[in-house]
């Protein structure tokens, strides 16, 4: 991807996700506030701590749109950020249920965990055709409350990061007490 053909995407980006980051750091202020869903919960965690998760990424671009024009058959992405490397950063996020007990939740948290990497690669992989950018300049993150996925991105060219559900909440709690004033 040349310069201009990166300033051609920032545009259209900036034209389907036209707040500015304060707006958005607003938004998810508001969600710790009223955590009613717990994914979105994840979201704001990851946006207000961006740099210590992901400390390529520079500026976020498009959270919870389709890189790829309306199509979002083929797609949303949680997030994608602009690098200080100006690389495109990818990030699936997933809240998974650590805590639950029995056969079927191991087998409800695999199924998310092989979900949440089957999203970005295949994201990845969309996104580079349709907008014609290098695989080298595209790069994948997962966040998820689920620690057995840091491993899973070694050897396929995913960062992996996850914070425990426990951690999350004490987070939550926190941030709003110390932000209430």
């Amino acid at each position: 991807m040349i310069a201009n053909d990166l300033s051609k995407f920032v545009s259209y980006c900036k034209k389907i996700q036209p707040q500015t980051q304060e707006d958005i750091k607003q938004f998810f202020e508001g969600v710790i506030a009223f955590p009613y869903d717990k994914e979105l919960l994840l979201q704001a965690y990851l946006f207000l701590n961006i740099q210590n998760l992901f400390p390529s990424c520079y500026e976020l671009l498009l959270f919870e749109k389709s890189p790829i024009a309306d199509y979002t058959d083929l797609g949303k992405c949680d997030f994608v950020y602009l690098t200080f490397q100006g690389n495109l950063f990818l990030i699936e996020t997933k809240f998974i249920d650590t805590e639950a007990t029995g056969a079927t939740e191991r087998k409800r948290r695999n199924k998310h965990r092989n979900k949440v990497f089957e999203q970005v690669i295949t994201l990845k992989s969309r996104f580079g055709e349709y907008w014609d950018i290098r695989s080298e300049q595209l790069e994948c993150g997962v966040f998820t409350t689920d620690s057995d996925i840091d491993w899973r991105g070694n050897g396929i060219n995913v960062t992996t990061k996850s914070i425990s559900i426990d951690s999350l909440e004490k987070w939550r709690r926190t941030y709003k007490q110390i932000n209430q004033t």
